[in-house]
């Protein structure tokens, strides 16, 4: 009989690494939306230079979560304080394992007393759909999920649709549309503006420290509301941005989107494997990239690793406090940047191009993760294991091959490491992987998010001496 959950699926696995590592999916889509609007360098430059409307209508799961214990389950499930969070205030929802190790992550709007939406990825959606079964909690839940990834001509709607307004001239488009002045509210704090004779729930948000809003309201109004925003952008320069540009924003934010969910192992786990169908994201999911261990704990992360340490307060009980509260942070591997050196990433595209050489691992642009989660290892000069590659590709805006990365946090800015590129002995069975060469890659170790004064300041290396020639 086949299996119908995540326990009774691992259970017929000679192990678990494999099976994510070749497993059928794919890499992750971003669906419905079209690729590219104009092309998708003109579209990154936009979102530095102009303004830029992204469509986040599709991609995310949107989980509503209602009821006098809503806030109770938010709270007991993520490693964030709740202390100053109200109604119209939205956080970076992150929730750990029992033993401490990250889940996922999302945006958690508070929209009303006792009704909140969680906008993300599944692994985190799953985690708070399961506790809302099983933990006693007195809530309501409403699951919207994510479009189909291959929509196969068949009509698609969601609940609402998703926008953001962004760039340097994005405040002008915003007021513009509002017919006048809006008030420039703190980040993360909600409110409400007008367009095209409608009122819209509104986020502050931002990107090139300049101010923008993350905007939604009901599925039916979404081409009514994205033609008035088009209308308006003209005269600012604003495009739309297709889904091909679009993740890649992160390369220059500096969020990594896809850690594996570390769930896979553990007593304490079971009852929320046994929750998961065979189905479920993190049954499918896959694993890609030059970092291999038979142990599928070595590809867990804690909040330290990504970025997320200043979210961890132990002002309130939460699945995984205990666990997290035994660990020193100044110990734990730091989220960088890595710039990939040119003359290397030459190297791989002229590999194409060369029908008797070596043929290195394609290297999509702008974004050239194949997995739904990737772990590249990254070394120092001499193959010492330092830490992560975890999300790739190119910024047209800065001419460079980006990835993010979790290394030794004894490592500085400016050291320069390496980037295995590509999984070995000529790749696993994904469907995303052709036959190819390992290459290692040189790379700079630089600031979160990516800064082109600091990386220019660096100690002495490829880097300063070409801008310095």
């Amino acid at each position: 009989m086949p299996a119908t959950t995540l326990e009774q699926l691992l259970s017929t696995q000679g192990n678990i690494v494999s099976m994510l590592r070749n497993s059928q999916l794919g890499a992750y889509v971003y669906p419905v939306v079209a690729p590219e609007f104009s092309n998708w360098r003109s579209e990154q430059w936009a979102w530095q230079h102009s303004a830029v409307l992204f469509d986040q209508s599709h991609h995310m799961v949107n989980l509503y979560i209602r009821g006098r214990d809503a806030l109770r389950l938010l709270t007991d499930t993520m490693i964030n304080s709740p202390k100053g969070w109200s109604v119209n205030k939205a956080k970076q929802y992150v929730p750990t394992t029992p033993y401490g190790h990250v889940i996922g992550d999302g945006i958690i709007f508070w929209t009303e007393e006792e009704s909140f939406t969680y906008v993300g990825r599944a692994p985190a959606s799953n985690w708070l759909r399961f506790h809302a079964a099983t933990g006693g909690y007195d809530v309501e839940i409403e699951l919207d999920d994510r479009s189909p990834m291959r929509p196969m001509g068949k009509p698609v709607t969601r609940k609402e649709w998703r926008f953001q307004i962004q760039g340097p001239q994005a405040w002008n488009v915003i007021e513009k549309l509002h017919g006048g002045p809006l008030e420039q509210l703190k980040f993360f704090n909600m409110s409400t503006m007008n367009i095209a004779g409608k009122t819209v729930r509104t986020l502050r948000h931002g990107m090139s420290g300049a101010p923008g809003l993350e905007i939604w309201g009901p599925y039916e109004e979404q081409e009514e509301i994205r033609a008035a925003i088009l209308e308006a952008g003209k005269e600012f320069g604003l495009i739309p941005c297709g889904s091909r540009a679009y993740p890649s924003n992160t390369l220059e934010s500096g969020w990594i989107p896809s850690p594996l969910p570390a769930i896979y192992t553990g007593d304490k786990l079971k009852p929320f494997r046994e929750w998961l169908g065979a189905d479920s994201y993190e049954a499918t999911g896959s694993i890609g990239g030059s970092f291999v261990s038979e142990n599928i704990e070595d590809y867990y992360l804690n909040p330290w690793e990504l970025g997320y340490g200043n979210f961890v307060k132990f002002d309130h009980d939460f699945h995984g406090r205990e666990a997290l509260e035994a660990l020193d942070p100044a110990k734990q591997r730091k989220k960088v940047t890595l710039a990939w050196h040119p003359e290397d990433m030459a190297k791989i595209m002229a590999s194409l191009f060369d029908p008797d050489g070596e043929n290195y691992k394609f290297f999509d642009v702008p974004l050239a993760n194949y997995a739904s989660s990737n772990y590249d290892a990254v070394t120092d000069a001499d193959g010492r294991p330092l830490g992560f590659s975890m999300f790739t590709g190119y910024s047209f805006n800065e001419r460079q091959a980006l990835s993010l990365a979790t290394i030794d946090p004894s490592v500085p800015f400016g050291s320069e490491v390496r980037v295995v590129w590509g999984e070995e002995n000529g790749g696993t069975r994904k469907t995303t992987v052709e036959p190819h060469k390992q290459l290692s890659v040189r790379a700079i170790v630089s600031p979160v998010p990516y800064s082109r004064v600091a990386r220019e300041t660096y100690q002495e290396g490829w880097r300063t001496a070409r801008v310095d020639a």
